[in-house]
């Protein structure tokens, strides 16, 4: 459905490290990073998450009620996303657990990257 999914950040170092880190867990092709307008390509066909410096060169900014969801494959790779998360310089907005009020089998957590953007890590299967 969707071909990529965009962050900007201010810091490229930081948000590289960030989302390295956080994605692996969650088994996920690695992390495209576009500088300057330069990527890698599709390369097995999945969508990808690109972090990027605004190419109109004004600040990043976190846009308000924007949410970027990544599927985890297991609950613990939820909990694994969230701890690198947050050892990667995230902020906590919500420790992995259940949201029933989404679905019984919704596992989920909710950090911010350095720049201040809302990730959910999830996994919509049971335990």
């Amino acid at each position: 459905m969707f071909s990529h999914v965009t962050i900007g950040t201010n810091d490229m170092a930081k948000a590289r490290s960030f989302y390295d880190g956080m994605v692996a867990p969650l088994g996920l092709s690695p992390l495209i990073v576009v500088d300057g307008g330069t990527g890698d390509g599709r390369k097995d066909g999945r969508a990808q998450l690109w972090i990027v410096q605004p190419l109109d060169k004004q600040g990043a900014t976190a846009g308000n009620g924007i949410t970027v969801g990544l599927e985890a494959p297991d609950r613990a790779s939820v909990d694994s996303a969230y701890a690198a998360a947050m050892a990667g310089g995230g902020t906590d907005e919500g420790k992995p657990g259940i949201r029933a009020h989404y679905h019984p089998n919704y596992y989920g957590a909710y950090v911010r990257d350095p720049d201040g953007n809302k990730v959910c890590l999830v996994c919509h299967k049971p335990a």
